[in-house]
């Protein structure tokens, strides 16, 4: 489950990077959506991958409302 966490949590930093690069593109006048470039020719890939991102964002978001110490402590069987 330790792993899967960490996939999760990866999945949203790369997320929340691809919509900064989205909102400053809109800005700059080019589109520098990571995924879309990357993933552009395989659409269904591209969709499974946005959903995947928002799927551990949701995960993320209900399974931990504490600090990142205190879940970490709770994970381990200190708590």
């Amino acid at each position: 489950m330790k792993t899967l966490g960490y996939i999760g949590y990866w999945l949203v930093v790369v997320g929340a990077i691809n919509w900064g690069l989205v909102g400053l593109g809109y800005f700059f006048g080019g589109n520098w959506n990571l995924v879309n470039l990357i993933l552009g020719s395989w659409p269904v890939v591209e969709n499974i991958v946005y959903i995947l991102v928002a799927v551990s964002a949701v995960l993320m978001l209900t399974s931990c409302r504490c600090g990142r110490h205190t879940c970490q402590m709770k994970e381990e069987g200190q708590m």
